[in-house]
C-alpha cells in the first residue's frame, strides 16, 4: 500500500501557511520536526498517518536517550499535535493518538544560592560602611537595614521596599508583611535587623528635624522621590551589586532574590522544617517551596554519614 505520509504533512505545511499565516521559520520549524518522527517511525515500520499513541511515546523516549531537552522534546510533540489534528479535521484519522500524551516536563532550575560566608561578607561590609560618618549617612544606613531585613525575613523586594513607616513604631521581634494576594504572614527579626532599623529610624528622624524645612511625612520606611514615593527595587538591587562587588564577592551571584533564597536555604541546612519555611516565605502552595529540596537532600545525606552506624563503621575502617 502506498505510504501518502510525506504528501499529507506538504498539505498540512500548506494549510498552515495559507489559513494560519504561520511565518517561514516556523513552517520550517515544522517540516523538520516531522520529518525526524516520520524517520523514527518509518524505521518502526510504521507509517505516520498510522502511528498509534504507543509509537508516538516511544519516539519522545528516544528524544530523551538523545539528550534533548524536555523544551526540545515538547517542541516536537506540539509540531505532532498539530499534525494529527490536521489529519483529524482532514478525516484521514478517526482519532489523535497525541491527545493522551503528556509533555515532558521541564527540570526545575536549582535557585542560585549565596553561601553563609558571603552572606556574612556582604552584611559586614554594610555595617562597616554604615559606621562611617562621611557623605551620604542616610543611605549607608538604609543599605544595612534593607540587608539585614531580607536576610532576617526572606521576605520579596517588593515587600521589603514598600514597608510602612510604622514599622519604626514596632518594638516586637515580628513584623508583619503584607504579600501577594493582600496576604498577611508574621516573620520574625534578628536582632541585628532591629539594631539596623532602629538606627536608620533614629537617623531620618534627626535629619528631617535639622531641616529648616521639614520634608512632609512618608508613609513609607524607605521614602523616595520616585512616583510611587518608596526606593524603586531596580535602585536597590543596582545598590545591593555596588555594595556586592566591594565586599569582594561576585557581581553576577547576587541579587535581592538571590538573598531570599539564601535565607531559604540556609534555614533548611541547619534543620528548619520546609512547611515553616513556606509560611515565612509567603507561598501559598509548598510545591513552590519545594525548590530548596535540593538542601533537605544534602542535609539528610550528611546526616546518614555522620551518624548512621554503618556509615560511621566504614568511616573507621578507611
Amino acid at each position: 500500500m502506498i505510504d501518502l505520509s510525506a504528501a499529507h504533512m506538504e498539505s498540512f505545511l500548506e494549510m498552515m501557511s495559507a489559513e494560519r499565516g504561520a511565518a517561514n521559520n516556523t513552517l520550517l520549524s515544522y517540516e523538520r520536526d516531522l520529518e525526524d518522527a516520520y524517520s523514527f517511525l518509518k524505521q518502526r515500520g510504521v507509517k505516520p498517518t498510522e502511528a498509534a499513541s504507543e509509537d508516538l511515546r516511544a519516539y519522545l523516549a528516544h528524544l530523551a536517550q538523545q539528550g534533548f531537552k524536555a523544551s526540545s522534546q515538547a517542541r516536537r510533540l506540539s509540531a505532532l499535535r498539530q499534525f494529527y489534528k490536521f489529519l483529524y479535521a482532514e478525516g484521514l484519522r478517526t482519532d489523535d493518538p497525541t491527545g493522551v500524551l503528556d509533555a515532558p516536563k521541564k527540570a526545575r532550575a536549582l535557585p542560585k544560592v549565596l553561601s553563609i560566608d558571603d552572606v556574612s561578607r556582604l552584611i559586614g561590609q554594610a555595617e562597616i560602611e554604615a559606621a562611617s560618618a562621611d557623605g551620604d549617612v542616610i543611605g549607608r544606613l538604609r543599605m544595612h537595614a534593607l540587608i539585614e531585613l531580607l536576610y532576617a525575613t526572606g521576605m520579596r523586594v517588593s515587600e521589603l521596599v514598600a514597608l510602612p513607616a510604622s514599622v519604626l513604631a514596632q518594638n516586637g521581634r515580628f513584623l508583619v508583611i503584607r504579600g501577594k494576594g493582600n496576604k498577611e504572614r508574621m516573620v520574625p527579626l534578628s536582632h541585628s535587623a532591629i539594631r539596623a532599623l532602629q538606627t536608620y529610624g533614629a537617623e531620618m528622624a534627626r535629619d528631617n528635624a535639622a531641616q529648616k524645612t521639614p520634608p512632609p511625612e512618608s508613609p513609607w520606611l524607605f521614602p523616595s522621590s520616585g512616583k510611587a514615593g518608596y526606593l524603586p527595587r531596580q535602585v536597590f538591587a543596582r545598590d545591593l551589586k555596588g555594595l556586592a562587588a566591594r565586599a569582594g564577592i561576585r557581581v553576577a551571584a547576587i541579587s535581592p532574590h538571590v538573598l531570599r533564597h539564601a535565607f531559604a536555604s540556609h534555614l533548611l541546612a541547619n534543620g528548619a522544617d520546609l512547611r515553616a519555611v513556606q509560611e515565612l516565605l509567603g507561598h501559598s502552595d509548598i510545591s513552590t517551596t519545594q525548590i530548596y529540596t535540593h538542601v533537605l537532600e544534602e542535609r539528610l545525606h550528611q546526616l546518614v554519614q555522620n551518624h548512621h552506624p554503618l556509615a560511621k563503621q566504614a568511616k573507621k575502617q578507611d
